[in-house]
């Protein structure tokens, strides 16, 4: 079996940092929003407080499963723009229903 080896564009690592950073960042600031512990939190979307932790700190960068996850645990819709070198994440909290 042959190892695929991909090459990254000068600057994708740096990206690849900054999205982790944002999105730790906005699962912080809604989880915060919400009053609730890493532990909570962890244990809404499947997940241990040292993982969440580290999410938070920007030490991993999260698969689209687990921000689905994530975005229902933290009662939210997941929004992720990337346009040309500008990325915007962040979570909406859904409304109450009527």
């Amino acid at each position: 079996m042959r190892e695929l080896r991909l090459r990254h564009p000068p600057g994708a690592r740096r990206e690849e940092l900054k999205l982790a950073r944002d999105m730790g960042q906005a699962v912080h600031d809604r989880r915060a929003g919400l009053g609730i512990s890493q532990v909570e939190l962890g244990r809404r979307a499947g997940m241990t407080q040292p993982q969440i932790s580290e999410l938070e700190l920007s030490g991993t960068v999260p698969t689209l499963p687990l921000l689905a996850r994530l975005a229902r645990a933290l009662d939210t819709s997941l929004q992720l723009e990337l346009v040309d070198d500008v990325s915007n994440v962040g979570f909406r909290a859904h409304t109450p229903a009527a």
